[in-house]
């Protein structure tokens, strides 16, 4: 018993160092991405987190009317939503530095949301970040396990 309890703590533990993302997009996609690095781990509850993509542009990323660009978060656990946030992907970006258009020039970009006070805490969530270019294509759409909780400020 001792050894599944310590096998499961460093698995928990290895889950907690670092998420890997991987792709649920279903067709082609504007941006092939080469990783997704997430700057806290685990989230932290009413606090920002950025995560920065790199990657290779097929088509830049364009606002055609205000807010057509979107990035939408959302999180499963045991299948059902838990968590679902939206923003307006250019304005993300612009806050990060790189306003729309973004050129396929660039290979990296940042965003940081809030993790809002609704999300659960200390469970494993799926999460699915799915961005969308103004004209409708998918940007990327990558999923990975993560994990919250209430961090001190």
């Amino acid at each position: 018993m001792k050894f599944i309890a310590a096998v499961a703590a460093l698995a928990l533990a290895a889950v907690a160092q670092a998420q890997t993302f991987t792709s649920c997009a279903t067709g082609a996609t504007d941006m092939t991405v080469s990783s997704i690095v997430l700057d806290k781990n685990p989230l932290c509850v009413g606090q920002n987190v950025c995560a920065t993509v790199t990657g290779t542009l097929a088509n830049p990323i364009v606002e055609t009317t205000p807010g057509s660009t979107k990035l939408a978060i959302v999180g499963r656990y045991l299948g059902r939503v838990v968590y679902t946030d939206n923003h307006d992907l250019c304005t993300l970006l612009a806050a990060s530095g790189h306003p729309c258009p973004v050129a396929t020039s660039v290979t990296s970009v940042t965003a940081c949301v809030l993790v809002k006070t609704t999300a659960p805490v200390g469970v494993p969530v799926a999460l699915t970040i799915q961005a969308t270019n103004g004209n409708g294509n998918t940007i990327f759409c990558q999923t990975a396990t993560v994990t919250a909780a209430n961090c001190p400020v």
